[in-house]
């Protein structure tokens, strides 16, 4: 069993700083991306930010240039700076990690592993 715990949402107003953190734990074969999603009210699960294991990010296009996705591999966490916020970024951040779990003595299947979420709220 894989499991995330995300930390670090809150409240904030507009044109602040908010940083989310995601431990990643469990039976981990070897950890393939990270990465956040975010879902506001009434709207579909959307990309925030990924990292692969090479380093190599992916940013969604309304946070490029102001959110930052980072991890620390030796903790197996994933990090999302997110400054100049505006009130659209409004939502339920997801983190998510595909994954390979132990399955026995060997390693399973790629698989997505997603958090229970963090609410982050920005007021005007």
């Amino acid at each position: 069993q894989v499991q995330l715990v995300e930390s670090g949402g809150g409240l904030v107003q507009a044109g602040g700083s908010l940083r989310l953190s995601c431990a990643v734990s469990g039976s981990i074969f070897t950890i393939n991306a990270m990465g956040w999603y975010r879902q506001a009210p009434g709207k579909q699960r959307e990309l925030v930010a990924a990292i692969t294991s090479s380093g190599s990010t992916n940013y969604g296009d309304s946070v490029k240039g102001r959110f930052t996705i980072s991890t620390d591999n030796a903790k197996n966490t994933v990090y999302l700076q997110m400054n100049s916020l505006v009130p659209e970024d409004t939502a339920v951040y997801y983190c998510n990690a595909n994954a390979r779990a132990f399955n026995g003595w060997r390693a399973g299947d790629p698989y997505d592993y997603w958090g229970k979420g963090t609410l982050v709220t920005v007021s005007s």
